[in-house]
């Protein structure tokens, strides 16, 4: 990606970020009684009550806070992976960061510079663009995969990692985390694997790559979706001794820190299962509901194996989207967004309030 800078040179230019582009949809959507934002994965219910409450107490705000995560936090995130994931990981093999989109957008710079003999990302072809986009901020080549088996050995050799992600944004698949731990461990390349939907996983029960070992791997986790915290900014990675050690000394030169009311706070979060069992139901609700909403507008989408998002099949997501907004006053996000081979589909985000919802059904009929 590059174009002429304001200076007169040739060099990096943002492209536009892609829900800035619903601008005219959103209008559409305005005057049909909306617009209803389907588009984002915000969540949009309270965070857990002692959560907020925690945010006050004690006394962590005056000093800086440890950029790898307090004793306790690490510890929670561990004791969670094991309770809720059936992995164990030691402690010190967890770190805090900034929100887990900071991470994805940083770690391939902080890679290429450990080993500069390997220059590429690869990703999954239809994915959360920011794995695309941390490659090129990293100076990085970004080589999208459909599957393992599908890799060439050329990109094998160079590549600095491999994301994974599931439940995956945005069609919900489940990935075989297993395979890939397998597959970066006979090539030597770091499989990162972003699992900030675990707890959404509806085809059976939770997962993580770390249940085949840490050796080689990095499980990535949110408190913004399991937790309705996205405001708060925190997650953590947890998995290969070495890798975790390198990235987090390497990220406190960056200055990338969780502030320490925050991290007080992750650690009721993580330490509390009734809210998320809870939130999961709403989700599962929601995603009934609006594939009830879908299929009166004339789009089938097909329960998600994971995560919250329905991904329905279109011929133009443009037009659909257009066509949701004026009948049901909704924004949905063309599939386009998550890479070229999503460019058939379009994804909607089970993300607002039941009683929003049926506003919506009530306006198509159902």
């Amino acid at each position: 990606m590059t174009g002429h800078t304001p200076g007169g040179g040739t060099g990096f230019v943002p492209p536009p970020y892609p829900y800035e582009r619903l601008g005219e949809i959103a209008a559409v959507a305005a005057r049909s009684g909306g617009p209803v934002d389907l588009s984002v994965g915000t969540p949009c219910d309270p965070p857990f009550g002692p959560v907020l409450a925690a945010l006050a107490a004690g006394d962590t705000a005056r000093g800086y806070p440890p950029s790898i995560g307090t004793p306790a936090l690490r510890a929670a995130a561990a004791a969670w992976i094991a309770r809720r994931l059936g992995a164990r990981v030691e402690a010190d093999q967890v770190a805090a960061c900034v929100g887990t989109k900071e991470f994805v957008a940083s770690v391939p710079q902080y890679l290429r510079l450990r080993d500069p003999s390997r220059d590429t990302v690869l990703y999954p072809a239809i994915s959360y663009p920011t794995y695309e986009m941390g490659a090129t901020l990293g100076g990085c080549r970004a080589v999208a995969y459909r599957a393992l088996s599908e890799i060439g050995e050329d990109d094998a050799a160079r590549a600095l990692c491999i994301w994974v992600n599931s439940p995956g944004n945005p069609t919900g698949d489940l990935a075989d985390l297993a395979a890939a731990a397998r597959w970066g461990r006979a090539r030597g390349v770091p499989v990162l694997s972003d699992e900030c939907y675990a707890e959404f996983t509806w085809d059976g029960p939770a997962t993580t790559v770390l249940r085949s070992g840490t050796a080689g791997v990095i499980a990535v986790h949110s408190l913004s979706k399991r937790d309705n915290f996205a405001g708060a900014r925190v997650g953590f990675y947890a998995g290969d001794a070495d890798l975790v050690h390198y990235l987090r000394e390497v990220r406190k030169h960056a200055g990338l820190m969780v502030p320490g009311p925050v991290q007080a706070a992750a650690v009721v979060a993580l330490e509390d299962d009734g809210h998320v069992d809870a939130q999961r139901e709403r989700y599962r609700a929601r995603l009934a509901r609006l594939r009830e909403v879908l299929a009166a507008c004339g789009y089938d989408a097909p329960m998600p194996a994971g995560g919250f998002y329905l991904w329905s099949a279109a011929a133009d997501p443009w037009a659909a989207a257009r066509d949701l907004a004026e009948r049901a006053g909704i924004v949905v996000s063309p599939g386009e967004f998550y890479g070229a081979a999503g460019a058939d589909h379009f994804r909607v985000a089970a993300v607002a309030p039941d009683e929003v919802i049926e506003a919506v059904a009530r306006r198509v009929g159902c």
